[in-house]
């Protein structure tokens, strides 16, 4: 019999390679804070990226009511609660990030938001209230715990979660190295894991895919720095065991042009969302 996936340490060995890789990349001992030096090129890239219609955040808004409470977790530059906040009673972000709030909090006086409250904290070390609506988009890839962050989401929610996650294709460019690389198909913290993580807890939650992907493809001036970059992520820079392999898909798969090398754009986004109570096998206070 084939020997079963454990879900929830595949999910906390991709992050930890994740994190050691953004340690290396990006220097926060000044300040502390990852996003010190990016929040603003990542608040351009997400008002780009929402620039086009999406499905998953027009599904959201429908299911909202005009007297909920909505908790936003990691809420980043606050695209989120930008969106959220005129449609609801009231709206908590939860961001870490020093550099991220002093953005956010300039998106939210540009846009005449008085609605929002702003808690400085990690998640799920933060302690609020009760809220009818949870989301969290894109911002639990740096939790190794994730029964353990989802578990303190649920414990916080009255009605519905709702969980935006990477879907990458199943046969993509990444999932193959994985494959040579790791024995597995994954190469990050993504929608697969997380979704038999949730099923393992007992919640059987709702799937939205993005018709289209709307992720910015990666670009490199060369093929010696796509394989550096590809390398970093695998966590196999001090070894060149796999750089004929490397070179070899990237050879085959990758876009060439304009002077540049590009990665095939293969992810897409996946709405995850659950019903306390209906779509889980257990109540808020055994969360």
């Amino acid at each position: 019999m084939e020997q079963m996936t454990d879900w929830v340490a595949l999910w906390r060995e991709l992050v930890e390679v994740q994190s050691r890789n953004r340690r290396n990349q990006h220097t926060t001992e000044r300040t502390g804070d990852p996003w010190c030096e990016r929040a603003r090129e990542f608040d351009g890239f997400i008002k780009r990226r929402w620039a086009k219609p999406d499905s998953s955040r027009q599904f959201v808004l429908s299911h909202l009511r005009p007297e909920d409470t909505v908790l936003d977790i990691g809420a980043g530059t606050g695209a989120w609660a930008v969106l959220i906040a005129p449609e609801v009673r009231r709206v908590t972000a939860v961001e870490p990030s020093p550099a991220m709030v002093d953005v956010m909090q300039a998106n939210l006086a540009a846009a005449g938001i008085r609605n929002v409250d702003i808690v400085q904290e990690h998640w799920p070390q933060a302690q609020v209230e009760l809220h009818d609506v949870a989301l969290c988009s894109h911002a639990v890839y740096g939790s190794t715990d994730l029964p353990h962050f989802i578990r303190h989401m649920v414990a916080c929610t009255r009605r519905t979660c709702y969980l935006v996650l990477r879907a990458p294709e199943v046969d993509c460019m990444m999932a193959q190295a994985a494959r040579h690389i790791w024995g597995q198909p994954h190469d990050s913290p993504n929608f697969t894991i997380a979704y038999n993580v949730l099923m393992q807890m007992g919640i059987y939650a709702n799937v939205l895919l993005e018709e289209g992907s709307s992720w910015r493809p990666f670009t490199f001036p060369s093929l010696e720095e796509a394989l550096a970059d590809m390398k970093r992520r695998f966590d196999v820079t001090g070894t060149t065991q796999y750089d004929d392999y490397l070179v070899a898909l990237l050879r085959s798969q990758a876009i060439y042009g304009d002077g540049q090398i590009t990665w095939p754009n293969q992810t897409r986004s996946a709405l995850v969302y659950w019903h306390i109570g209906r779509d889980t096998t257990f109540d808020r206070g055994d969360a």
